[in-house]
Order: structure tokens, then sequence, then C-alpha cells
């Protein structure tokens, strides 16, 4: 995925959020302004073009000192999903760039 372009449809405005993305957000206190910060300011730290929900991305972006990691894709208009986000923290993650144990993208 390119983030130019997801960076380009967030600042146009042509985003989505999932249920579940709300959800999360809410969970670990990620405001919308942290989603866009994260991803207009981040980066793209692993690709699944073959995921079969369809083509995706996790982007790891700071806001407010903290790391956030975005996981989204296109939705059929060609606007940005947001599919989850949260904050890495373990066991899943050793700090926001590591996996680790039980953090294997298929479990």
């Amino acid at each position: 995925m390119d983030i130019r372009e997801i960076r380009q449809k967030i600042i146009a405005g042509e985003y989505e959020i999932s249920y579940h993305a709300e959800k999360e957000r809410y969970a670990e206190d990620i405001s919308i302004v942290d989603i866009e910060t994260v991803i207009t300011t981040g980066e793209i730290l692993e690709d699944y073009p073959s995921d079969p929900r369809g083509q995706s991305c996790l982007i790891l972006g700071y806001s407010q000192n903290r790391p956030i990691h975005v996981v989204c894709g296109f939705s059929s208009l060609k606007w940005v999903r947001i599919i989850t986000v949260y904050l890495p923290k373990p066991p899943k993650w050793i700090d926001e760039r590591t996996r680790g144990k039980g953090g294997d993208i298929n479990a």
C-alpha cells in the first residue's frame, strides 16, 4: 500500500472507522485526532497484500508521545477504512516495532 495515497485520503476526510476500531479506540483512549496524526506522520510497519479481507497495512505513528498502531485498508469506494487501532504492548509487542511471543499476525 502507498502511504502517500493513504495520507491524502485522510487529509481529504475520505475515511471511515469500523465498529471494531471505534470500540478499540475508546478502550485505549485514542482520539480521532490521534488516528489522523498517526496516519499523516507515521510509516507503514507491515504490509498485508494477501489479506483475505482485502489488502491492508499496519501503520506505526506517535501522538501525545504514545506509539499507536493503526491497521487500515481501502473500502469498495476507495476510502481508507480504519480496521483497528491500539497501543502496542506486551505480550504481543516487545516495543512498537517488534512483535513479541503471541504477536504473530496469524495468531
